[in-house]
């Protein structure tokens, strides 16, 4: 893939002025902490915008939250299309901050003006409250389709557009001739602290929006709340387009979509043709595959061999000016793209119920704390959304320290350069998110029985005497686990992704998210059936519901997940791929990369082919 300012091609490259590295981080990741800062903006505390301004019902509110949260992690796959196939990513992130513009504007109207929004009634939730009409939600969730949309086209690109900056030191480390070894763990490094970078700023724009955010909402007005995220997300278009001249753009491939189905084509139609046992015989065309394997072809492999039909060479495959129909005919490259999505698809899945389990904190856990003593001083009282400021500060220290604390001691048991691989890093925080529910549901037990005790169980509204700090053990596990198994998760599904593929990576991340947060509506729905008129779990009196029982739900569901996880990493099979190797001054040689050996030798690895 060639860049649009770049020529990587032409001998003048050398005289343009070097593209991409740590110079562009400032602009991509400050267009990334302004919209984390408006996505946390609105969404930490916008339970309480639906229970306490538009008066739905707790459960209602919760699964549009959760529906909310996960169509804009469904979305991604649209945006992860469209900048793979032809928009390439600069471009798709610029309709997607457009898009989430428009949203937050939809939003701040709907808090500003009063016909948008049913009138106040005092207790929140008295059954002589009115409802929204439908008219006020309609424009309340075209607004949240519109943030949605917007997050289609950044969450899938942001991250990968920021790695594509790295992903062209590989090459010129080659031309220098660096050995293939050193140059991709130089690279496969600078990467790695990447990631942890893309998480930590997440982390900061969160930690901003539920302080300073979610107390204006609270304490001064929701148009103010809403308008603060809105013209944040428009200092983050004007900060990402202000770097446009340093960024490397790299061309799209075309669909990736439209490549996994030819492959899937081709091999059903040889469905029934004999494998020829030398797998050298199968079909190969640098040229065709140039634009997408520029980092290197990948190799094939003997698993999934069904699918190498696709490369088997046939009478009428190839027309008579040498172009293959590649509805009837694939190269090995494509072949083993297809393989590595469907080897990568289990480990992936594991991340749907760390997302299902997390769904909770922006719902059943803010209203835990509202009916918690927040008294901070005995005038101040901290907002029920602002408590997730305890997991993000525990997100940030433990990413802090990673690297700079946990690599260097992990890396004298290992000796692997990463310290762990980002299997044994997904695993670790699968393992600390069972720990965090587990959490949630003996300080849930701790609360109903506060409130049992003092005779509160009939008043929902009243302060139960327990201290709101109860909650900040759950909070700062499940930060800690975000630490390890969401960035390992990310780093494991664009490593393991084909390379043409990284948005496309990066939106399968944000795709298990959706799930999850969909699974958690569809447990949310199923708990309350099940448990209705025998107990009542999930009731708008969270005093005389049974939160805890459905957190002890949770935590059974995940460590069910965790053995499916370690299951799933015994059977992996890592990508193969393979780069020029000029530390031989040999172009022709080749080696086997993979940034991770699942047992071996670390981020950056390599070993030979000989």
């Amino acid at each position: 893939m060639a860049t649009t300012t770049a020529d990587r091609n032409g001998d003048g490259a050398e005289k343009k002025r070097k593209l991409g590295g740590f110079k562009t981080m400032p602009f991509i990741l400050g267009n990334d902490i302004c919209d984390r800062f408006a996505t946390a903006g609105f969404g930490a505390n916008l339970i309480t915008y639906l229970t306490q301004q538009l008066h739905l019902p707790l459960v209602e509110a919760s699964n549009t939250l959760t529906n909310f949260s996960g169509t804009s992690s469904l979305t991604p796959i649209l945006g992860a299309l469209v900048a793979d196939s032809f928009a390439g990513r600069f471009w798709t992130i610029i309709a997607g901050s457009v898009f989430y513009q428009l949203g937050m504007i939809g939003l701040v109207v709907s808090a500003l003006l009063p016909s948008l929004r049913p009138p106040p009634c005092s207790p929140p939730g008295s059954p002589a409250c009115r409802r929204a009409t439908g008219r006020q939600l309609a424009v309340l969730y075209l607004s949240l389709l519109c943030t949605s949309l917007g997050s289609g086209g950044l969450r899938p690109c942001v991250v990968a557009f920021g790695t594509d900056q790295f992903d062209h030191e590989l090459e010129q480390a080659q031309k220098q001739k660096q050995g293939a070894a050193e140059a991709v763990e130089a690279v496969a490094g600078r990467k790695r602290r990447y990631f942890n970078l893309y998480f930590f700023t997440m982390g900061i724009a969160a930690l901003l929006a539920v302080t300073v955010v979610v107390y204006i909402q609270d304490n001064v007005g929701w148009g103010w709340g809403f308008g603060i995220p809105a013209a944040a997300m428009f200092v983050s278009i004007v900060v990402f387009v202000i770097g446009y001249p340093l960024y490397v753009r790299l061309k799209p491939g075309g669909s990736p979509f439209t490549r996994l189905a030819q492959v899937a084509a081709a091999a059903f139609k040889k469905r029934n043709v004999a494998l020829p046992e030398d797998p050298g015989k199968l079909y190969q065309d640098k040229e065709l595959d140039a634009l997408i394997s520029t980092n290197g072809r990948l190799l094939h492999s003997d698993n999934l061999t069904f699918l190498d039909r696709a490369a088997i060479v046939m009478p009428g495959d190839i027309s008579g000016s040498g172009q293959p129909d590649l509805w009837r005919l694939s190269t090995v490259h494509r072949v083993e793209e297809l393989k590595s999505i469907v080897r990568l698809l289990p480990i992936w899945s594991a991340g749907i119920m760390l997302a299902t389990a997390e769904s909770h904190n922006g719902s059943f856990t803010i209203l835990q704390a509202r009916s918690m003593d927040r008294h901070i001083t005995s005038h101040f009282e901290i907002p029920p959304a602002s408590m997730s400021i305890f997991g993000t500060t525990a997100m940030l220290v433990a990413l802090a320290l990673y690297d700079r604390a946990f690599v260097p001691l992990a890396r004298r048991v290992t000796g692997l350069p990463s310290g762990i691989t980002y299997f044994q890093r997904m695993g670790i925080g699968l393992a600390i998110s069972i720990v965090s529910v587990g959490t949630a549901a003996l300080v849930e037990t701790k609360r109903r029985g506060t409130a049992v005790e003092h005779g509160l169980a009939d008043d929902p509204t009243a302060a139960v005497p327990i201290s709101v700090f109860w909650l900040v053990p759950q909070f700062a596990i499940h930060g800690i686990a975000g630490a390890f198994s969401s960035v390992g998760h990310m780093e494991f599904l664009y490593d393991q992704a084909p390379e043409s593929m990284r948005s496309t990576a990066a939106a399968l991340f944000w795709l298990a998210s959706s799930l999850g947060h969909y699974m958690g509506t569809l447990l949310v729905t199923a708990v309350q059936h099940a448990t209705r008129g025998r107990g009542d779990w999930l009731q708008d009196n969270i005093n005389r519901g049974r939160i805890d029982n459905y957190y002890w739900l949770v935590t059974c569901l995940m460590v069910l997940n965790l053995g499916y996880y370690i299951i799933c990493f015994h059977f992996y099979t890592m990508k193969p791929l393979e780069v020029a190797d000029d530390e031989h001054g040999d172009h022709d040689k080749e080696c086997e990369l993979s940034s991770v050996q699942k047992n071996g030798t670390g981020a950056g690895g390599v070993s030979r082919m000989v």
